[in-house]
């Protein structure tokens, strides 16, 4: 029987709500949960985890739900720092640095490419990958890159970013070209069929309709190629 107001007690303490638990403890968990739906969406996987506060002073348990809230104009980043408050006159506000981790699928290059070719869907290939560390933005859809060609050359497994893309190719893949050929002042016009992908200025490979032929040409314009010597 002695023991039955001791069992009592500890009952209590395991249904007390969250912001009636340890301060700091209760503060930690607010601003964990409250990033995490921030920054849930369909496809995404966020992980936070937040840091030890250092209590000299801790305040008294909070008898109301805590608030959380960032910073206005605050942008998604690797360490983000969330105020947690509790309300009533007796209230209290903490700061609490926290770990985050926003993994969505992204894409990514299959092999290199360099300035001004075109990216097909073969190119790329979709990965998971923290967005919080990609600080120059991401592409996630095909949509996208369709047409586009790169503004800057690219390696293997690198992250394709919005800057990345430039305009919408002058010539695709298998495109009927203009193959414009010079020698010696005189210029010769055939059909061609385009084996790559560029914009203005791009060098890609054009098969020469009538002779068969492939030759490495320079992009000119929509859909016109010049022969290179």
């Amino acid at each position: 029987m002695t023991h039955r107001p001791l069992v009592a007690l500890l009952l209590a303490a395991l249904v007390l709500p969250a912001h009636a638990a340890e301060p700091a403890e209760a503060a930690r968990a607010t601003a964990e949960q409250w990033l995490r739906g921030q920054y849930a969406a369909d496809g995404s996987r966020v992980v936070t985890q937040a840091a030890k506060l250092d209590m000299r002073q801790p305040p008294a348990p909070c008898q109301a739900p805590l608030s959380a809230s960032l910073q206005d104009g605050t942008r998604l980043m690797p360490r983000m720092n969330v105020t947690v408050r509790c309300p009533g006159s007796d209230g209290w506000t903490l700061r609490v640095p926290v770990q985050v981790q926003v993994f969505r699928q992204v894409l990514v290059l299959t092999h290199p490419l360099q300035r001004g070719d075109g990216v097909r869907p073969d190119d790329v290939r979709s990965e998971e990958r923290d967005i919080t560390r990609l600080g120059y933005g991401y592409v996630n859809d095909l949509g996208e890159v369709d047409g586009r060609v790169l503004s800057r050359a690219l390696g293997a497994g690198s992250v394709l970013t919005p800057a990345a893309l430039g305009g919408r190719s002058a010539v695709k893949a298998g495109d009927q070209v203009q193959l414009l050929s010079r020698l010696d002042g005189i210029e010769v016009r055939a059909s061609g069929i385009a084996l790559g992908s560029g914009d203005s200025g791009s060098r890609l490979r054009v098969r020469n309709g009538s002779s068969g032929k492939v030759v490495d040409a320079m992009v000119t314009g929509p859909g016109e190629v010049l022969a290179l010597p």
